[in-house]
C-alpha cells in the first residue's frame, strides 16, 4: 500500500524544510515542484543522463531516482546552494565554467558542475584523466567536453588560489550570474 503525504523534513542548501509530501516522490519533484530549485533538470528519469545531479551529504546523487524520504537526515546541495550566501560570488566551479565558456546549451552544466564540486573537493587539483573519469556520467550532447575539462582546471586555480590568500584579505567576487 503506497505511503500517503505526510510531514517531510529535509535540508536544502543549509535551509530545513518541513513539507507535507509523499516521501515516495523523487527528491527532483520535490526539488523542483515544492521548493522551485530550477538547478537540478529533468533529463533522462533513470541516473543515466546527469542532469538531475545534486550533492547528498557531499556526494553526487541522481535526484531523479532518489526518493525523498531517502534525503531524511541528510543534507542536500543544488546548484542554487553553491554560491556564497552573503556576498552573492559564484563557487569557483562555476566561476570556471563561466569564465571558460564550458556549457554551450546548458543542459548538462547542472550535473558538471556538481560533479566537479565533489571532485574538487576530494581531489583539489585533479589531471585531464581524472576529471573525465569523475563526470563520466554526465552527458554533453553539445561536445563542450574540451571546455569542461578546462571550466574545472580553472575552478581548481581558483580553489587553490583562494586556499593560498592570507586569513584577512578580502575574496574575490565574481560574476553574480548563476549558470543553471
Amino acid at each position: 500500500m503506497a505511503e500517503t503525504a505526510k510531514t517531510l523534513q529535509l535540508q536544502v542548501n543549509g535551509t530545513g524544510h518541513d513539507l507535507s509530501v509523499d516521501p515516495h516522490r523523487t527528491l527532483l519533484d520535490i526539488l523542483r515542484s515544492e521548493l522551485g530549485l530550477k538547478g537540478p533538470k529533468y533529463g533522462c528519469g533513470m541516473a543515466q543522463c546527469g542532469a538531475c545531479t545534486v550533492l547528498v551529504d557531499g556526494a553526487p546523487a541522481r535526484a531523479c531516482v532518489m526518493r525523498a524520504g531517502q534525503v531524511r537526515g541528510r543534507e542536500v546541495t543544488t546548484l542554487e546552494g553553491l554560491s556564497d550566501r552573503e556576498t552573492g560570488a559564484l563557487h569557483p566551479v562555476q566561476a570556471g565554467f563561466v569564465a571558460e565558456e564550458g556549457a554551450q546549451c546548458g543542459y548538462c552544466l547542472n550535473g558538471m558542475v556538481m560533479s566537479a564540486v565533489a571532485l574538487l573537493r576530494q581531489e583539489p587539483q585533479p589531471d585531464a584523466a581524472r576529471i573525465r573519469a569523475a563526470l563520466t556520467h554526465n552527458l554533453c550532447r553539445c561536445g563542450t567536453h574540451k571546455e569542461i575539462i578546462a571550466s574545472v582546471q580553472h575552478a581548481a586555480r581558483l580553489m587553490a588560489a583562494a586556499k593560498a590568500q592570507p586569513a584577512t584579505a578580502p575574496v574575490p567576487k565574481t560574476a553574480k550570474a548563476h549558470p543553471a
